[in-house]
């Protein structure tokens, strides 16, 4: 089973939404969206953009889920 979510990126840095805060994380530690909430992870982009982080981009995360051997 596969499952698709929106992750949002600085750099090399994950972004954590927090208290209507960005925090600067790792990926275990980032929010993760749905993909039907595309227009709200753009929103939160384009205001990241608009403050001091640098390239900002959306990316799509996908988890396989596998039979552990």
């Amino acid at each position: 089973m596969k499952t698709q979510l929106l992750i949002i990126k600085s750099g090399r840095d994950y972004i954590r939404v927090k208290d209507n805060r960005f925090i600067r994380c790792s990926l275990d530690k980032a929010s993760v969206f749905p993909m039907d909430q595309v227009d709200h992870v753009k929103s939160l982009a384009a205001r990241l953009k608009q403050s001091e982080y640098i390239d900002v981009c959306i990316r799509k995360l996908v988890l396989t889920e596998e039979d552990f051997q």
